[in-house]
């Protein structure tokens, strides 16, 4: 992948000046120690709830300061498995702008009707996001209109980083960071990177959706043809090269975890936190259950990224 990218793409001082712009509805979002599900897990464990918003997620940093820092010229075109659509559709809507996503056959269908819901046309092609993606690529080509790709975008990754600037405060010895298309491990990343060069930066991701970690594992890109998780707002089967480059020099270790440490997570996090979070954002507890003695009697931070489950996954995984 080659070369420090991450001090050529991403600043710090853009993730500080996103802290500026961003809709104040989506900063300064809870953390604090959880005592009795840290306590299940043999660690001090601070959880960064990013699902108290308008979207449920985090994606609505870097939405906002992506769509702040665009020329006001047109509708724009997106893909998302959800999350990062539901963002756009609400920056665009706060801006009066139109907005299309490309969304797969397979997307989480709460998430598509809330992107619906905020303004945004939505278009579903393909199986999955990858597919979604390679036809909003096409679209906005042949429409002649921008075409914004989450992690591509630097502004996407520097919007995320302002979770960084306010878990830097917290006197952690690590914090396990949800892995997708790479913006919020590089964002976040960088900040603490900044702030609290110390504290251990892990990348946990969906073992039936590996592609990101093969990928920094082995210094070269690595895709694959099909994925299977649940985790369906970190399921990437195709990395972009540049957000891999993004994260060079900025992740201590990765972990991968099975499907069912990923919804027992979810399950602790619902009876020990009274949150309800979906598959992506539980990959950090489920870190814990697989990991035990990596982080046993550790400050260990992660980050609640998204909340959007539909009645029917609820009743499958929480009841």
């Amino acid at each position: 992948m080659g070369g420090d990218a991450s001090a050529v793409r991403l600043s710090f001082a853009r993730v500080q000046e996103a802290a500026r712009v961003i809709d104040p509805v989506f900063q300064q979002s809870p953390q604090y120690v959880c005592e009795p599900l840290g306590e299940a897990l043999g660690v001090s464990l601070t959880l960064k709830v990013e699902t108290l918003n308008p979207v449920r997620c985090f994606k609505g940093r870097g939405a906002a300061y992506c769509v702040s820092m665009l020329p006001e010229d047109g509708p724009l075109v997106c893909a998302s498995a959800g999350n990062f659509g539901q963002a756009m559709a609400y920056a665009c809507r706060s801006r009066g702008r139109a907005l299309v996503v490309y969304a797969g056959t397979s997307a989480n269908p709460l998430k598509v009707e809330r992107m619906r819901a905020m303004g945004a046309e939505v278009r579903l092609a393909g199986t999955d996001f990858d597919d979604a993606k390679m036809a909003a690529r096409r679209f906005a080509k042949e429409a002649g209109l921008r075409f914004v790709e989450d992690g591509l975008e630097t502004a996407t990754a520097e919007g995320a980083g302002t979770i960084g600037l306010e878990l830097s405060g917290q006197r952690l010895d690590a914090v396990l960071i949800p892995l997708g298309n790479g913006a919020l491990l590089a964002g976040v990343a960088l900040a603490l990177r900044t702030l609290a060069p110390g504290v251990k930066i892990v990348a946990i991701q969906a073992a039936g959706a590996p592609a990101m970690t093969e990928s920094l594992r082995t210094g070269k890109l690595v895709s694959h043809r099909e994925m299977k998780t649940i985790a369906d707002g970190i399921g990437v089967r195709i990395p972009i090269p540049e957000a891999l480059a993004d994260l060079e020099g900025l992740v201590d270790d990765t972990l991968l975890v099975k499907e069912r440490s990923i919804i027992t997570a979810m399950l602790m996090i619902h009876r020990h936190a009274g949150l309800v979070v979906e598959p992506s954002a539980a990959v950090g507890v489920a870190a814990l259950l697989e990991n035990p003695n990596m982080f046993s009697g550790r400050r260990v931070g992660t980050i609640l990224c998204g909340g959007n489950l539909t009645p029917e996954q609820i009743r499958e995984w929480l009841l």
